[in-house]
């Protein structure tokens, strides 16, 4: 099953990403208030307001590619548990119908008997 072990390390890697474009997103709101703060603060110099604009730009632009890079896995990840999915749906339904099978062998033997 080497194959398994290397899509449960996808999967992990996805949870990663996803955990830290969530950190990443907590921090960009904080920023945004800071930012926000700092502008109501009378004494506080325009420059240093469009500096943390600045900084809350930058952490966007990198939130921007990590949902590009989670975008992108995803699709990958879904395809796979789809995938999945209809091999279990197939061999579920192959059992029950198996099953159906052979209790109606059963009756029928136990019938001539």
């Amino acid at each position: 099953m080497p194959h398994r072990k290397l899509v449960e390390e996808y999967y992990t890697d996805i949870n990663n990403v996803a955990d830290l474009l969530n950190k990443l997103v907590n921090a960009y709101r904080l920023l945004i208030g800071g930012a926000g703060e700092l502008n109501g603060i009378a004494l506080a110099h325009k420059k240093d307001v469009k500096h943390a604009l600045k900084r809350v730009n930058e952490l966007g632009e990198v939130i921007d590619d990590l949902i590009d890079v989670l975008d992108k896995s995803s699709y990958i990840y879904m395809d796979y548990c789809k995938i999945k999915s209809q091999i279990m749906e197939y061999q579920i339904q192959a059992q029950y119908i198996q099953t159906e099978i052979d209790n109606e062998l059963e009756l029928k033997n136990d019938k001539k008997e």
